[in-house]
């Protein structure tokens, strides 16, 4: 059994000295803010991810697991120190925002009286674990004191992140001490993963080169989409060809709204800025993160070609979240379209199984007014007296409404599909004007007016379906 101390308690070190302490080691996790200690040693945590609060509360009860705002007590005969707090993009340009990772740096400075060896889980620029190792070195309160820099990077998804943490495709370490680096080689050796030991540029190199690319597949996918939709081709079939070959895969060849998160945006946006500030022009990356800002546009335009104005329209969105089993509102699609959807003089309806409260403080902070946005407590509520319904967040859950009385409760059956969940030919059967997502042109829009139900389907068809129910 290992001491291990964990500095951050969001997405990556809650879940990654919970997991530590499943495998058997003791581990104390920090974080500054009051408030979130507290609530963890209640059993609350500040993030939703399938799992945690079960494993969290395991590990609680069996005496393995802690929560502090304390350095001094967390760093106490502590043998690996995790570094995990935020690196958000900073005002300069797309950079990392290092200030967090710093201040770690110089609390570890602090209050370290033995050998430990630090490593670096956040996701930092190429050169940080140099900055890490300076601003200790230069802060030692006991200078004779020794440590070692080991750069670990984390490749947990939200919603999945205790089965990657569990289950990883594979473990990279980077340290100019080798003897470190097998050292934190060993705590991941329970998981009988692949072990990656290389210089700590490299190691922190991985981690973008792997972010960035998963982000161009996205980005990649998005625009062969809008191709399919010009041409009248299906993305879905295409991305099912191109996955078979086992050179391309099928992972993230989902066209939709674009990603979003903690990651894609932020980190796509710092290797774009160190390859700038090293002189080269990332032309690949500008264009992933432009056409990732533009797919998000497809909605209005979708909404505009169909019902043309929106003033006065009440739209309904289903889904808060960027991606389902989170709460995470970070680089949410769903901010942008209802910023723009309520500046065209539309009304909102939301629902989301999990993101309500991290939702609507989210589009408080975007400057929306919630004067315009109603919460509400069902997909079917949202769906009441809508001209249209928007799918933002492919969660189960709206995979298996009833569309019937989803319709029959629109005002006008108006369906985008942002994340391409329904099936069109399904959707129209059942009286919907139907969009997704690169799934070809279709027939000519009709616009509806209000209350209108059997423009698209005649009066014996609609109760055949009614009927059917």
């Amino acid at each position: 059994m290992s001491n291990i101390c964990v500095l951050g308690t969001g997405y990556v070190g809650l879940v990654t000295g919970t997991c530590f302490a499943d495998m058997g080691n003791n581990v104390t996790c920090v974080d500054i803010i009051e408030e979130k200690i507290a609530k963890l040693k209640q059993g609350i945590l500040p993030i939703y991810e399938p799992g945690l609060e079960e494993m969290v509360e395991r590990n609680v009860h069996a005496g393995r697991l802690h929560f502090t705002t304390s350095y001094e007590e967390g760093l106490d005969n502590a043998e690996f120190i995790f570094i995990a707090v935020p690196t958000p993009t900073g005002a300069n340009q797309g950079a990392a925002d290092m200030r967090y990772v710093e201040m770690a740096a110089r609390m570890i400075a602090q209050e370290l009286d033995h050998y430990a060896i630090v490593i670096n889980k956040s996701t930092v620029p190429v050169g940080s674990g140099d900055v890490v190792s300076r601003v200790i070195r230069n802060n030692l309160k006991r200078p004779e004191v020794n440590f070692a820099v080991v750069s670990n990077p984390e490749f947990l998804r939200e919603g999945n992140a205790l089965g990657d943490f569990q289950r990883p495709d594979r473990v990279v370490l980077g340290s100019s001490d080798p003897e470190a680096a097998q050292s934190v080689a060993r705590l991941y050796l329970p998981l009988r993963a692949p072990i990656l030991v290389t210089d700590i540029y490299t190691a922190e190199m991985i981690k973008y080169a792997s972010n960035a690319f998963l982000a161009t597949k996205i980005s990649f996918i998005n625009e062969i989409a809008q191709i399919c939709e010009r041409l009248g081709a299906d993305v879905k079939e295409v991305a099912e060809g191109m996955g078979h070959d086992k050179r391309i895969g099928r992972a993230f060849l989902d066209a939709g709204l674009g990603y979003g998160g903690s990651c894609f945006p932020k980190d796509v946006r710092a290797l774009a800025h160190m390859a700038d500030e090293a002189g080269l022009h990332p032309q690949m990356l500008h264009a992933v993160m432009d056409i990732n800002h533009d797919q998000r546009r497809l909605v209005i335009n979708k909404l505009t070609n169909i019902l043309g104005s929106l003033r006065g329209c009440v739209i309904g969105v289903l889904g808060l979240a960027f991606k389902p089993n989170t709460d995470d509102m970070r680089e949410s699609a769903s901010i942008d379209i209802i910023r723009w959807v309520t500046a065209q003089g539309a009304t909102v309806r939301v629902y989301d199984p999990v993101a309500t409260e991290t939702g609507r403080a989210a589009l408080e902070r975007e400057g929306i007014n919630l004067d315009m946005v109603e919460f509400c407590q069902t997909s079917y509520d949202v769906a009441t007296g809508a001209d249209a319904l928007v799918i933002s967040t492919e969660w189960n859950e709206f995979k298996s409404l009833n569309m019937l009385q989803v319709r029959a409760a629109m005002r006008r059956p108006v369906l985008i599909d942002g994340r391409n969940i329904y099936e069109a030919t399904e959707m129209n059967r059942y009286g919907f004007i139907y969009r997704g997502i690169g799934r070809g042109t279709g027939p000519a829009p009709t616009i509806l007016p209000p209350g209108d139900t059997t423009s698209i389907l005649g009066e014996a068809q609609l109760l055949s379906l009614e009927e059917s129910k």
